[in-house]
């Protein structure tokens, strides 16, 4: 018997929504600020994953700029229909805020490798909108609603209205299919199984109370039955558990009749908050929000319960019957040698495009044209991957002459504008060319080593080693085998959702980046970049 090991897609990748076409499964997730835009991974058997596509390629189907932290795209619904692919989603301008704007789109496509269409737009009534295609040919949207009144009137609401394929608009009445008072429900997805439409909502936030809950109702419409058992997926109540923030589900039935549903979860540090913050105590989450998997049944009364007879989220869980189907491992080194970016980099909120990088100037070498500073909402020139395990090291060597301070290139872990820590080459005037190390931690600044002089090096080899939540840097102006420890020994986990003022929604990433505040676009330029997991 196989099993599938959870978190499934480790690191930040959020709000999963899943489908199978004929023997091929694909998992969308939220990207936030992060470009391009949902992540597309495929599997065959839904133990192994790869990283597949991103659809939102294309200024004029998201622009990012401008964007907070943890706003921009959210909980993407993918579906198939007729021979297309939908995938809805809302895109966030305004949030932490008293009015949300929560713009709701659908994108199409017929191969799951896009071209992807420009976006449709939906309502703003709130954020996740989830498309349902009945047997009838009709087509619906669900979504939750924003409340800016205060007090709200209602904990949350859910509101359904049919969407018209052949106009390319929503047409009906809203209806709302959910008031409560008492819990509140996002995430939305309808499903239909025998008489029964199932309505399928993540509960009571996203952080370690949520959980999963599920409701029935013999029309669309409603009215829909509470289940007694809710939430059928949580760990709020079971701190130890590996997974954690265990909710935002979704449903997939395979080419057997077996159920599974993916969820949202989270891998928490021993390290918590101090008092008087937002979250106080709470864990720290590094990671971000990952997404696992569990097996499901229906029991004998039609509703929808765990396979494993309680509640409770596995770390192993029993593989489907198929054929076990592994993608090749890829290199730990991205060598710059090819004519594209590695997949699993992004950039922030705005498109990887030849105005400030460049992977043919020089042959072997990225070069970073440097651009704004860190707290940039519109043009910095950086490139990162997620962090996926607690326990890791990354490292590059670049090639940069700095002429002023305002000119900066290096290796940069980060959560978002506000939180990061940075080894970076930059210029002194009195030692000349040099070494730092910036840290920001809700727009506290701070240099741990001053400025240390390199100004004889040519190549500089930079690491970052991080052991869950101790964070340690070093260089080198010899070769990779001359690593010398500088600075202190960080905190890695102020890069964690919990321990952010603003944003909480996306996770810790690692990469390069380069800062030219003069505006002159001073380069620099990147042999390779390496990311590998500790051994064992």
């Amino acid at each position: 018997m196989n099993f599938i090991k959870n978190p499934i897609l480790r690191g930040f990748n959020p709000d999963p929504s899943i489908i199978r076409v004929m023997d091929d499964y694909y998992i969308a997730t939220s990207t936030f600020e992060w470009w391009p835009g949902i992540q597309i991974h495929h599997s065959k058997d839904l133990i192994h994953w790869e990283l597949l596509t991103h659809p939102l390629n294309r200024v004029s189907q998201l622009d990012l700029r401008g964007v907070g932290a943890s706003q921009g795209v959210w909980a993407p619904c993918l579906t198939y229909c007729n021979d297309t692919y939908f995938l809805v989603y809302t895109m966030v301008k305004s949030f932490y805020c008293n009015m949300y704007d929560t713009n709701n789109y659908l994108v199409m496509a017929t191969d799951i490798m896009g071209p992807w269409s420009e976006p449709i737009p939906l309502n703003n009534f709130g954020f996740d909108p989830s498309l349902f295609h009945d047997d009838d040919g009709k087509k619906y949207i669900v979504s939750m609603v924003t409340d800016h009144r205060v007090p709200k009137k209602y904990v949350g609401r859910l509101i359904l209205q049919e969407y018209s394929h052949a106009e390319k608009k929503m047409v009906g009445q809203v209806m709302e299919i959910y008031k409560g008072d008492k819990i509140f429900l996002e995430g939305p997805h309808i499903f239909k199984r025998g008489k029964y439409y199932y309505l399928f909502t993540a509960d009571t936030g996203t952080g370690e109370g949520h959980g999963q809950s599920i409701q029935r109702a013999e029309s669309i419409w409603g009215p829909y039955e509470w289940f007694e058992g809710n939430s059928i997926l949580t760990a709020r109540e079971t701190p130890d558990l590996l997974l954690q923030k265990a909710g935002h589900c979704d449903l997939v039935e395979t080419q057997n009749g077996e159920w599974y549903a993916v969820h949202l979860c989270g891998r928490a540090l021993d390290k918590r908050n101090p008092e008087g913050v937002r979250f106080a105590g709470s864990r720290r989450y590094t990671l971000g929000r990952e997404t696992a998997i569990q097996k499901m049944r229906w029991n004998e009364d039609d509703w929808l319960v765990m396979d494993n007879g309680t509640n409770l989220p596995d770390a192993e869980v029993e593989a489907p019957n198929l054929p076990e189907f592994p993608f090749p491992k890829k290199p730990v080194r991205d060598d710059f040698d090819m004519g594209y970016l590695d997949i699993e980099f992004q950039s922030l909120r705005i498109p990887l495009d030849d105005t400030f990088y460049s992977l043919t100037a020089r042959k072997g070498y990225l070069r970073l044209y440097g651009r704004s500073g860190l707290s940039s909402r519109f043009s910095q020139s950086l490139i990162a991957r997620r962090w996926t395990e607690f326990q890791f090291e990354a490292s590059t060597c670049l090639e940069y002459e700095p002429t002023v301070f305002k000119n900066m290139a290096g290796l940069i872990c980060m959560y978002d504008y506000d939180n990061y820590i940075y080894l970076h080459i930059t210029y002194d005037e009195d030692e000349g060319k040099c070494i730092s190390i910036l840290t920001a931690e809700n727009k506290k600044y701070e240099y741990p080593i001053g400025f240390v002089s390199v100004s004889q090096a040519g190549r500089i080899y930079l690491k970052v080693t991080v052991d869950h939540d101790k964070l340690q840097f070093y260089y080198s102006i010899t070769d990779e085998g001359g690593y010398m420890q500088i600075g202190p020994e960080l905190d890695a986990s102020i890069l964690s959702d919990e321990a952010c003022n603003e944003g909480w929604f996306t996770g810790a990433m690692v990469g390069i980046c380069c800062q030219d505040l003069t505006g002159f676009g001073a380069y620099a330029d990147f042999d390779y970049f390496e990311y590998k997991l500790a051994a064992g």
